[in-house]
């Protein structure tokens, strides 16, 4: 694949200075020796081989019977809408409803099964080729820039693009300029239109800063926009439009109703996956960290990168086990529902090799990681004096 690299090589004077102070002062893990990785990895290749001869019934059947409740929330989400219109209360209900249901077929149902890990079932519906979601992200465009890009180079500055979104500063790596004052705000945005940010993910959009710019962009990238335009035209038609047309002269509640079911899963899908990456403790690399790097160096860097919420079984579901973030991303195409076992071994593992593991409340992981929204935000007394020697030259 094709990515774009920061490198020290490509920074010039001052920014290169604070390039490489702000690689010295990430937090940095136990390292293992190019050989304890390979044995590290040794371990994991094992846990997974357990689990790639281990699938079976029980697995087709947990994922079909998600499928299938998410439907039933689905239909019960909108009767019970629509019941609004005679108790007002219900629209609320409702409307939370609905939303759950968007939640599992965005997080446990189309998230994983677009991962690939279902694809063993042979099913011609329940595979990562012929599956869509109900969001803004086209399944192909949403495919490469996840499970190729972010996968691949999780938490690579330059290279893994959900480094910020294209709009936010989540990184000491990057230079501060005045417009991430409005990380804050940015990241408030993102939250709330979640669907759409990833929609537009693959599309290289987010290095837009101008009219001028857009009208630049390949052809190739202006099909991707004409698609996701197009999915995002069915959706809103759907749930903006057909849906609350039924309801007659009360389409505006009906309307409102699921709108604040969209809002309520691109909110809860932001913060589990912000959750999952950016909490204190995880770490950053750089291309030069990563190059040439083994298995057993991957399956560290996915260690390292990652973040685990620590939940009951509703939080885990809800979340499409993203709760184990870092066994997703350690091991990405096996089914979900085995991420609590393996959870256990990654652990053992882990305290065998002295590595930590990051799994806190959903509280501390999502606490800290709005900190660090608002702390790269601001500038330091060097990003302020360097803004405003620049602005007098």
């Amino acid at each position: 694949m094709t990515a774009t690299r920061t490198s020290l090589k490509n920074l010039k004077g001052e920014n290169a200075a604070i390039y490489a102070k702000a690689k010295k002062a990430m937090p940095k893990a136990p390292r293992l020796t190019k050989e304890q990785a390979d044995a590290f990895g040794r371990e994991l290749d094992a846990l997974r081989e357990g689990v790639l001869a281990s699938r079976g019934a029980a697995d087709a059947a947990y994922i079909r019977r998600i499928i299938a409740l998410q439907r039933k929330l689905e239909v019960a989400g909108r009767a019970t809408i629509y019941a609004g219109i005679v108790f007002p209360p219900a629209l609320v209900v409702g409307s939370l409803t609905l939303g759950a249901a968007k939640i599992l077929d965005n997080m446990e149902v189309g998230h994983n099964i677009m991962h690939g890990q279902w694809d063993w079932m042979r099913d011609p519906v329940i595979h990562s080729s012929k599956w869509d979601w109900d969001t803004a992200a086209p399944a192909d465009q949403w495919k490469h820039s996840h499970n190729v890009e972010h996968h691949t180079w999780t938490n690579v500055v330059g290279m893994d693009k959900d480094v910020g979104y294209g709009i936010l500063r989540m990184t000491e790596q990057e230079p501060w300029q005045p417009r991430h004052l409005l990380n804050p705000l940015n990241n408030a945005l993102l939250a709330t239109f979640f669907q759409y940010g990833v929609g537009v993910h693959d599309t290289g959009i987010a290095e837009v800063r101008s009219l001028k710019g857009l009208r630049k962009l390949s052809p190739a990238n202006k099909a991707k926009l004409k698609a996701v335009w197009n999915k995002v035209k069915k959706q809103s038609l759907k749930d903006y439009v057909l849906f609350p047309a039924l309801a007659g002269p009360f389409f505006a509640p009906v309307l409102a109703a699921n709108i604040g079911a969209n809002l309520t899963r691109n909110l809860w899908t932001y913060m589990i996956i912000f959750c999952g990456h950016f909490p204190d403790g995880v770490e950053q690399f750089t291309a030069e960290s990563v190059k040439n790097e083994s298995r057993g160096q991957w399956y560290l860097r996915q260690l390292l990168g990652s973040a685990n919420i620590k939940g009951g079984k509703a939080l885990h579901l809800a979340s499409g086990h993203l709760s184990f973030q870092i066994e997703h991303h350690l091991f990405p195409d096996l089914p979900s529902n085995r991420y609590p076992a393996l959870s256990k071994e990654v652990q053992k593992i882990c305290a065998k090799y002295g590595l930590p593991y990051n799994s806190a409340s959903l509280a501390r992981q999502f606490g800290t990681t709005l900190k660090r929204v608002v702390k790269l935000g601001l500038p330091t007394k060097q990003d302020l004096k360097r803004t405003f020697a620049a602005a007098m030259a």
